[in-house]
């Protein structure tokens, strides 16, 4: 039986709901930067399961909280939208990390953490932009993605730095194809943050 809160309600929850997914994509990135910072033999992958399982978890609320609400405080389709963005960034990461893990042994002198640093700011600035939504104001949210959009920016010069290293001839061939491979998930999870920031700025730009 639905309450007459969850049908009648202004839908204030799925701002929460957005937010707990944004974090948890946060959390797994931030775990990716001190992963790769540190130089153990073998990383622990605990905080990227959990991470993912909680943005799991809110895309699941999310949807059900769309099955019983009535009433939405943006249209369905944008939450759906930003839900959907969300979830794919730790996703990303986690395949990251899960890999990682297999061929460390093969990625000796090799740093991945400068391109994780700007993963992890890139999803810094998107818990921002959701945290803002509820404020529809464009002003601050173009702000935001303004910055979102300089670390992708700066991100795609990274990755043209990359492929000099790539074909300087100093890297085996295991070894252009693994420095390929993770650059390009890094990549992917940034174009995430971007994805989700782009999202959340249209729903602010169409209800402002």
């Amino acid at each position: 039986m639905f309450s007459l809160q969850t049908i009648f309600g202004q839908g204030k929850q799925f701002y929460t709901l957005l937010e707990e997914a944004a974090v948890a994509a946060h959390d797994s990135t931030r775990a990716l930067h001190a992963m790769l910072k540190e130089s153990a033999s073998q990383p622990a992958l605990d905080a990227f399961k959990l991470a993912r399982q909680r943005e799991r978890t809110a895309a699941e609320k999310i949807s059900q909280e769309l099955v019983n609400s009535f009433i939405t405080p943006i249209e369905r389709e944008d939450i759906e939208a930003l839900g959907s963005a969300l979830y794919k960034i730790p996703k990303q990461v986690e395949k990251f990390a899960d890999r990682y893990s297999l061929a460390l042994q093969h990625l000796d002198g090799i740093d991945f953490a400068p391109r994780a640093a700007m993963l992890e700011q890139a999803a810094g600035v998107v818990v921002e932009m959701v945290r803002q939504l509820p404020a529809l104001k464009l002003e601050p949210m173009k702000a935001l993605s303004d910055r979102l959009r300089a670390i992708e920016n700066e991100a795609d010069r990274l990755m043209l730095e990359l492929y000099r290293d790539i074909y300087s001839g100093k890297l085996d061939h295991l070894q252009m194809f693994l420095l390929k491979e993770f650059f390009e998930i890094l990549e992917k999870a940034i174009d995430r943050c971007r994805e989700a920031g782009v999202v959340a700025y249209e729903i602010v730009l169409k209800n402002s």
